[in-house]
């Protein structure tokens, strides 16, 4: 069967990436099927995180941006953080259909792409201008254009490789250290890598975070973006 689908160009990281999409839509269907307005059990643990969450980025973005754009930065969150906890998982990069979808670099690179796209848009979108939405490419002088330019393009370059460099990484060490010492060392390392896989799925959607408030520089002062509604 997996020959089969090599043959069709569907790769390991493709596979463990459509089996934690299906399993994440599964678990958002079991809990949210019965919402109640006094949470209890898994309702309440998922409020609680996605509160915090939300509370960690509107103290970064600001009401209105956070309102509008947590979806998008809590979702690559969430689904950075799963990907990268994959690599967990025993034969996770060894046996057929297992590999963690941030350890190919095709991943982070789709990510980073559909980031760099979103800030596009976003930044039309607030600032209800093309022209206005990149003023800040030549601001404060014009020849700085090639320098700002330069930083546009390497911001989804820098997110690929951070991501991808340290997922890779760190599933490499785990799997060198096993060889090397397969009793107690290993276990270590393992503790280690869930900290790092954190601290990965929340650089990656800080910088999404700090980007989009960088994009939406001035629409405030102009009057565009409007209060948010207490």
């Amino acid at each position: 069967m997996f020959e089969k689908l090599y043959a069709l160009g569907i790769n390991d990281a493709m596979i463990t990436s459509s089996v934690l999409t299906l399993i994440l839509c599964i678990f958002a269907i079991l809990v949210g099927r019965n919402l109640q307005m006094m949470p209890s059990g898994m309702q309440n643990v998922v409020e609680l995180a996605v509160e915090k969450l939300h509370g960690f980025f509107e103290d970064l973005m600001g009401p209105y941006l956070c309102k509008k754009y947590f979806p998008l930065v809590g979702t690559l969150f969430v689904w950075i953080l799963i990907c990268n906890y994959s690599g967990l998982l025993p034969l996770m990069g060894k046996a057929h259909g297992m590999q963690a979808p941030t350890s190919n670099i095709n991943f982070p690179l789709g990510m980073a792409i559909v980031v760099f796209l979103a800030l596009q848009i976003i930044g039309v979108i607030e600032h209800r201008s093309v022209v206005k939405a990149y003023k800040r490419l030549v601001s404060p002088f014009f020849f700085m254009l090639p320098l700002m330019l330069i930083d546009e393009f390497a911001r989804p370059l820098s997110l690929t490789f951070r991501l991808y460099g340290n997922t890779f990484g760190d599933e490499e060490v785990v799997h060198i250290f096993g060889d090397l010492c397969p009793i107690g060392l290993p276990v270590i390392m393992q503790f280690m890598v869930v900290l790092f896989a954190l601290i990965q799925a929340l650089v990656f959607s800080l910088l999404t975070a700090i980007y989009i408030e960088e994009v939406c520089e001035g629409a405030h002062e102009e009057g565009l973006m409007e209060p948010v509604e207490a």
